[in-house]
C-alpha cells in the first residue's frame, strides 16, 4: 500500500483528540511527510474481558495511520498484564493468572477489528509480548534493570503517595515501566500511542530504543473522562464496552453529563471538528444539548453496530426514558421452576455476583416491570414460579424477560 501524504490527514492525526507529542509534532510531521512507512503501536493489558471506548481512542489513531499506509502493531500484554501495571493505582495490583489473561483476551481480536484491520492490503499486526517477555532470563532481567535507577521510580506520584501513606510498593512493580520499555524495543517501532495515564511507561521505551539509535515518538492522547474527573474505564466501574448492544451503548451515553459532549465527540466519533465545534457554540448559545447527546449516541452506537440499530436504539431510549414505556425489544430467557431470581441473573451475566444482587435489591434498583407499572424487588430469595412470564428492569438500562 502506497504511503498517504495528505497534508490534511496528517495534520488532523497529528491534532484530533491529542494532548502531547514527544519530541514533537513537527518531528512527527517530518516523518509523515517522507513517505517513509512507520511502525507504530499501541499495547493493551487484557486485565478483563472487554475492550472500552477508552481503549477506543488511540486505536482510532492507529486506524488512521493505518489508512494513510503505515504499519501498526496492536500489542496485547499478556505477560505485563500478570504483573499488573501501577499507574494511578495506589495498592498493589492483584496478579493474574496466565489461564485469566487468556480467558480475558479471546475476544479482542474481534472487539479491535470493529476498528482496525486484521486483513486486507495493509493488515494490523496482533502480537503478545510474553514472546520476548516470557523468554528472558534473569541475566536478561538484569540488564533491563539497570536501564533505570530507583529515584526515576520515585518520582511518580502515585508511589510518592504510597509512601507517605505508609503503603508498600513491591520491587516488582517498578519493573513494569521497563517491561513495557522492552517492548518498544523488541518491536523496533518508530513511534507508540496511548493515554496520558501512560506517558511514564511510554518514556522509558523512548529511553531504552536511544541507546539502539533509534527515535521513537511518544503520542499522548487525552482521556475520556466522566463529570468527577475520572477516566472512563474497568477500574472506574463507568465504562462502555465494545461488547455492549447498541441499547447499553445508547443509554449510557445519555446518561453521560452535558459536559461530556464535545469531548464524545472529538475523542469518540468521526464527526468533522468544524462541525463539532459548530455544535458546542449552539449549545453555548442556548440550545437544548439533548439533541446534540443523542446525535452523539447514534454516532457511537453506528461506529460499533450499524446505523439501522442506532436509530432502533434511540426509538428504544425515546421509549423507555421519555415517555415511561418498554423497549421494543426485549431479551427472552428460559429459567427452571424455582430458581432464585439472583441466581438467574448472575448465570446470564446480567450481574456480577450475588453481593451486588443484594446491593441492588437495597437500592430498589431491581424491578418487576410492565408497560405501565414498576414494582420494586425486595426480596433477596425472591424465586421464579412456574408457567409465569416476567420481565424485569436492572438498573437504569437493562431488561430481561424471564419465561418460567
Amino acid at each position: 500500500m502506497e504511503i498517504n501524504t495528505d497534508e490534511n490527514k496528517i495534520e488532523d492525526f497529528l491534532i484530533r483528540g491529542v494532548e502531547h507529542v514527544l519530541p514533537s509534532r513537527d518531528f512527527v510531521r517530518d516523518r509523515l511527510r517522507s513517505g517513509e512507512k512507520l511502525t507504530v503501536y499501541y499495547g493493551i493489558d487484557p486485565t478483563g474481558p472487554s475492550l472500552h471506548i477508552g481503549h477506543a481512542i488511540p486505536i482510532k489513531k492507529l486506524a488512521q495511520l493505518q489508512n494513510l499506509g503505515h504499519h501498526i502493531i496492536f500489542l496485547i500484554g499478556d505477560f505485563t498484564a500478570k504483573i499488573g501495571d501501577p499507574t494511578d493505582k495506589l495498592a498493589t495490583r492483584v496478579a493474574l493468572t496466565s489461564e485469566q489473561v487468556a480467558e480475558n483476551l479471546k475476544n479482542y481480536k474481534a472487539q479491535a477489528s470493529k476498528i482496525v484491520a486484521f486483513d486486507g492490503e495493509n493488515p494490523a499486526e496482533f502480537r503478545f509480548n510474553s514472546e520476548w517477555l516470557g523468554e528472558m532470563k534473569f541475566a536478561d532481567v538484569l540488564e533491563l534493570a539497570s536501564k533505570a535507577t530507583v529515584q526515576q521510580m520515585l518520582e511518580r506520584d502515585m508511589f510518592k503517595k504510597r509512601i507517605e501513606e505508609g503503603k508498600p510498593i513491591h520491587l516488582h512493580e517498578f519493573m513494569y515501566p521497563l517491561m513495557q520499555g522492552a517492548d518498544s524495543v523488541a518491536l523496533m517501532v518508530d513511534g507508540e500511542l496511548g493515554g496520558n495515564d501512560q506517558l511514564f511507561n511510554m518514556l522509558m521505551g523512548r529511553t531504552l530504543l536511544k541507546e539502539c539509535n533509534k527515535e521513537k515518538f511518544v503520542m499522548v492522547m487525552k482521556l475520556l473522562t466522566d463529570n468527577s474527573g475520572k477516566k472512563m474505564g474497568k477500574s472506574e466501574g463507568n465504562m462502555i464496552t465494545l461488547e455492549d448492544s447498541a441499547d447499553e451503548m445508547f443509554g449510557k451515553i445519555m446518561s453521560w453529563t452535558d459536559s461530556m459532549i464535545f469531548s464524545g465527540f472529538e475523542l469518540c466519533t468521526n464527526v468533522s471538528q468544524e462541525e463539532i465545534l459548530e455544535m458546542d457554540f449552539k449549545m453555548q448559545n442556548g440550545e437544548n444539548p439533548i439533541e446534540f447527546k443523542k446525535r452523539l449516541a447514534r454516532e457511537i452506537v453506528t461506529i460499533y453496530h450499524s446505523f439501522e440499530d442506532a436509530a432502533k436504539a434511540q426509538v428504544n431510549w425515546e421509549n423507555t426514558f421519555s415517555k415511561g414505556g418498554l423497549p421494543d425489544e426485549i431479551p427472552e430467557i428460559k429459567a427452571d421452576e424455582g430458581s432464585l431470581l439472583s441466581d438467574v441473573l448472575v448465570k446470564e451475566k446480567l450481574i456480577e455476583s450475588k453481593s451486588d444482587f443484594r446491593r441492588l435489591i437495597e437500592e430498589g434498583a431491581i424491578k418487576l416491570v410492565t408497560s405501565n407499572s414498576e414494582e420494586k424487588i425486595l426480596d433477596i430469595k425472591y424465586s421464579l414460579v412456574s408457567g409465569e412470564t416476567k420481565t424485569f428492569k436492572i438498573g437504569k438500562r437493562i431488561f430481561i424477560t424471564i419465561i418460567v
